[in-house]
């Protein structure tokens, strides 16, 4: 049986390097050699045991803003998807049969999974390989870098708040977090938002905003970040408004940053018993409106691959390091503790750091 490296989330709190043995692939199925895998703000969630559907899933090898290379295919698989050819996979496995499947929204699925995240039979990304339906493969054209293909999932995420939202030209938006956020400065800004407004407490990820997309930059510990942004709207407040950090604090923020009749999108992920306090008046008498957006799911891969190939964005200057796989654990806390980074690769196909 031929084994492959993976790190194994084995508890809340421990990570583990071990030998496990490479997915066997069936008929319909494509063995993947992972290049890349991002880290997501969520992945600390389920080492910590934050998120309980995932917690009762251990042990599991996560990681799911994986890229990679066909390496191996079952023999249903088309011909289109070859043997070396690099690839980018909607990480979704919506059931397809339950109420909110069959009425066109898989991503409200009643026994959602996604891989890399509920899928201890497919390993995940924080591995050497893994294995995925060939129905879920995007190609990833030559022009399209490695770097920039790790962020092919993160900014489907982004995508589909995006098109949640609605944004319109020449509308003001304002995102709170400077993380993902940045991607979704971005993209409001393709949308002709206009002021784009990024909020942070830390300025080097400001200044990273501010170089890709933002018309202005708030630092929340040193202004009042709600008068600021009203401010910067002529007194009315935001028209929209996103939430990408995921405490009660910050949606609590964005809430009261939105103009009458303004719209805000929840996408940062809170604790499964956080709450937020909200004035339901605000809701009849001033019209606010809330959406949320979990995840990206089908045609957002080929959009979000589409930026890319013609440079309509470039999130590559984002990433502040490299590592090897092994060190997978301690670059997870040194992220909750070193607010300078902002995205961060894993590569089971380097030994050693590197550092942008």
């Amino acid at each position: 049986m031929k084994t492959m490296r993976a790190m194994v989330l084995e508890k809340p709190y421990s990570m583990v390097l071990k030998e496990v043995p490479v997915p066997q692939i069936s008929g319909g199925e494509v063995l993947i050699k992972i290049k890349y895998c991002g880290i997501c703000g969520s992945d600390w969630g389920a080492y910590t045991g934050k998120y309980a559907d995932e917690a009762a899933l251990l042990p599991l090898v996560i990681g799911h803003e994986f890229y990679g290379v066909v390496v191996e295919k079952g023999d249903t698989v088309p011909d289109s998807i070859a043997v070396g050819g690099r690839v980018s996979v909607d990480i979704c496995l919506p059931c397809g049969t339950c109420y909110n499947c069959r009425h066109g929204e898989p991503l409200l699925c009643g026994n959602f999974r996604q891989i890399g995240i509920h899928t201890a039979e497919t390993s995940g990304g924080y591995s050497e390989y893994i294995k995925v339906p060939w129905q879920n493969i995007y190609k990833v054209p030559a022009d399209v870098t490695d770097h920039q293909a790790a962020f092919i999932e993160p900014i489907t995420c982004c995508l589909n708040a995006s098109e949640k939202m609605g944004i319109t030209i020449g509308s003001s938006f304002v995102v709170i977090g400077a993380g993902l956020g940045i991607i979704h400065a971005a993209l409001a800004k393709l949308r002709g938002a206009t002021p784009v407004i990024v909020v942070d407490t830390n300025n080097d990820r400001l200044e990273m905003a501010k170089k890709m997309a933002a018309d202005f930059v708030i630092n929340a510990a040193e202004k009042d970040v709600v008068a600021e942004v009203k401010r910067l709207t002529g007194g009315e407040g935001a028209d929209f408004v996103l939430e990408a950090v995921g405490t009660a604090k910050t949606y609590e923020m964005a809430f009261q940053m939105v103009r009458r009749g303004g719209k805000m999108e929840a996408f940062g992920i809170c604790s499964d018993d956080d709450y937020a306090s909200l004035r339901p008046v605000e809701f009849v008498l001033q019209e606010k409106r809330i959406t949320g957006s979990c995840a990206g799911i089908g045609n957002n891969w080929q959009q979000a691959i589409n930026l890319l190939q013609f440079k309509r964005i470039d999130p590559t200057s984002l990433i502040s390091m490299v590592v090897p796989l092994e060190e997978t654990e301690i670059t997870l806390k040194e992220l909750q503790e070193n607010k300078k980074l902002v995205k961060v690769l894993v590569s089971p196909e380097i030994t050693k750091r590197e550092v942008y």
